[in-house]
């Protein structure tokens, strides 16, 4: 049996890139949560609500290329936040086959809330904006790289 501290063991589940992620992935989305759940969000809800703030209308695929989702993961949450008033699915009037996504006023109003979370994020994790910029754009260049 290996010793866990030996960094020379290729499987020590301390030095797996997929080990450090997945923990951080769910550690990150949980500080999300208190601030996310007075607006009625998800943290899925909230990407989904982020992408339309700055680019809507959207058309379904074109969010689901934007959240990196298929479009059969992102009908439940469209469904959801349609139903809660944010966002209302037409067809688009220039595709007929296609489904247009645009924000409610209710919607559009909830990105006023929405602008206290990323300095409340900051806050929690107390690490540098400077470091998270650079954890950004290295996960940027992984989540390239697996494409």
């Amino acid at each position: 049996m290996s010793d866990p501290s030996d960094i020379t063991d290729p499987l020590a589940l301390e030095q797996q890139v997929c080990f450090a992620l997945s923990v951080a992935a769910r550690s990150v989305v949980a500080v999300y949560r208190p601030l996310l759940e007075p607006m009625g969000l998800t943290h899925p809800q909230y990407l989904v609500m982020l992408a339309l703030w700055q680019y809507a209308p959207l058309s379904v695929r074109r969010l689901s290329e934007l959240l990196a989702l298929d479009p059969g993961t992102l009908s439940p949450l469209l469904k959801r936040l349609e139903a809660v008033g944010y966002l209302v699915r037409e067809r688009d009037q220039s595709d007929e086959r296609s489904l247009a996504i645009t924000l409610t006023p209710k919607g559009r109003e909830l990105r006023t809330e929405a602008e206290k979370i990323p300095p409340a994020v900051v806050e929690r994790l107390g690490l540098p904006v400077a470091d998270l910029q650079h954890l950004h754009a290295a996960l940027t260049r992984v989540i390239a790289a697996c494409r």
